[in-house]
């Protein structure tokens, strides 16, 4: 969404990894596995680190990649649904490999088929939605009541490309994706139970607050 310079400029201020992290990245890419884009992840990073959320949700493991880097970045226990089972077998791998399997849980399974499972790791600080993208807004509708007063979500992809304003040649799928997506954004932003601003990094992320009462800590 930004000036093609510009992100050269700010993917070079990027801190320098760890070797798991960029073999992860390098297989991410050589097999089409969608993972966060790096400057969208460094402002969740932050973000959490400023939050400080105690229990984190995330849809969408895919390799284990946020996952991974939400722990390392905080002190949380992160709890993460992928429905695809080679995926998870690798993300399974990579969280035993980062150190990380006494803080992450991995649910492998439909995230519309798990709520039983999440609820016992409830209630969450945070939500981070990855995943399905026409499926945002019925994802947070079905684990919002999971999740604390006050707690911030997160969901990224949600300019998907420029399709939510600007679908073009696009075939019929993509256009269709556009405009759910879009959809998403408009009842997010109006949702009377959310404060909520979309940040035009990597692929867009809206960060929301929850105002209302949700589950006590």
């Amino acid at each position: 969404m930004l000036d093609e310079k510009l992100v050269a400029y700010l993917y070079g201020k990027i801190p320098e990894k760890s070797s798991l992290l960029n073999e992860m990245e390098d297989y991410a890419k050589r097999e089409y596995i969608p993972i966060m884009e790096p400057y969208s992840m460094e402002v969740l990073l932050h973000l959490l680190k400023l939050y400080k959320p105690k229990t984190i949700l995330e849809i969408g493991t895919a390799i284990g990649y946020s996952a991974i880097r939400m722990a390392m970045a905080t002190n949380a226990s992160v709890v993460t649904v992928e429905r695809d089972e080679k995926r998870s077998q690798d993300a399974k791998s990579y969280i035993d490999r980062a150190g990380l399997s006494n803080r992450i849980v991995l649910l492998e399974g439909d995230a519309f088929d798990l709520t039983e499972q999440v609820a016992a790791y409830a209630p969450f600080d945070c939500l981070f939605i990855d995943a399905a993208k026409v499926q945002y807004k019925a994802f947070l509708t079905m684990y919002e009541k999971y999740l604390t007063d006050g707690a911030i979500v997160i969901s990224d992809n949600i300019l998907f490309k420029g399709y939510v304003y600007d679908a073009g040649p696009a075939n019929k799928k993509l256009q269709r994706m556009g405009r759910k997506i879009d959809e998403y954004n408009e009842w997010l932003l109006n949702h009377p139970s959310y404060d909520t601003v979309i940040l035009p990094v990597g692929d867009g992320l809206s960060i929301s607050l929850r105002k209302d009462k949700g589950v006590k800590k």
